[in-house]
């Protein structure tokens, strides 16, 4: 008489996707990072200088059931760039045992509110290395830190569409990582990997002093010239990132996708 043994063979579990976000320790970085984490996806996330922000935020995705880690890093000082992919790669080994990341979110930035006739070359350049070169830069060295297949979505603004005074600098800059998110969607294509573009439209945020926020007068005129009525809510943001990194979205890519309620169509 003969037996067959019945055997099973345990399925190994996919290892988790991670995702670098620049600028993930508050506002629109971090509630993106939140949407990461409720969706299955790990965060490395980088903060300027206020360490306790970051630990909050990663305490927050711990929360979630996910996995996180902070990191100091300027996204306006190139010279950074080369010692800051060393310290991510020793983090990615300790944290999850591999040296490679899943997503990319250049989301670091700040806002600079003057007339064109007032911007002086010192705003000009710190807009300029923060939002454009840094990106470009940044990108650049994480290339090799990228998995083939991979997903990278840049920030830009409303404002690169339509214009209010005081923003000129900072719209340029916007309108040259639009274009630059073009160009990388075309050259990374090869490998596998989407580049899109999100321009927010206003939203409930610190941003700019938080003005947006906390300025009833201004949230009801941005709201009336809105189709949706209302400003924008991080939610909104954070929401349509996690559904370009972890949906069903590889095959849309070099593209501009703006959230702002339909403002000023």
């Amino acid at each position: 008489m003969s037996m067959t043994a019945n055997t099973t063979t345990d399925t190994p579990a996919r290892p988790r996707k991670i995702a670098l976000i620049t600028g993930g320790s508050r506002g629109l970085g971090r509630n993106a990072a939140l949407h990461l984490a409720r969706a299955g996806i790990d965060v490395v996330l980088t903060y300027l200088n206020n360490a306790e922000d970051a630990a909050g935020a990663v305490a927050e995705i711990r929360a979630l059931g996910g996995q996180a880690v902070a990191l100091q890093l300027d996204t306006g000082k190139t010279a950074e760039f080369d010692s800051f992919v060393i310290r991510l790669r020793d983090a990615l080994r300790t944290g999850w045992g591999r040296e490679t990341l899943d997503f990319l979110v250049n989301n670091a930035g700040i806002g600079i509110h003057k007339s064109f006739a007032e911007t002086t070359e010192d705003d000009f350049d710190l807009l300029m290395n923060i939002h454009l070169k840094g990106v470009f830069f940044l990108t650049q060295r994480l290339l090799p830190v990228m998995n083939d297949g991979g997903r990278i979505v840049n920030l830009s603004s409303g404002l690169a569409r339509f214009s209010m005074p005081g923003f000129a600098a900072y719209a340029a800059m916007k309108g040259g990582v639009e274009v630059l998110t073009r160009y990388l969607a075309k050259e990374l294509g090869p490998r596998g990997i989407s580049v899109n573009v999100v321009a927010p439209g206003a939203i409930e945020t610190d941003f700019g002093g938080g003005a947006v926020r906390d300025i009833p007068e201004m949230n009801r005129a941005i709201a009336a010239q809105t189709a949706m009525g209302r400003v924008g809510m991080p939610d909104d943001i954070g929401g349509a990132i996690a559904t370009l990194l972890g949906g069903e979205t590889q095959w849309i890519t070099g593209q501009r996708i703006e959230i702002s309620g339909g403002m000023l169509l």
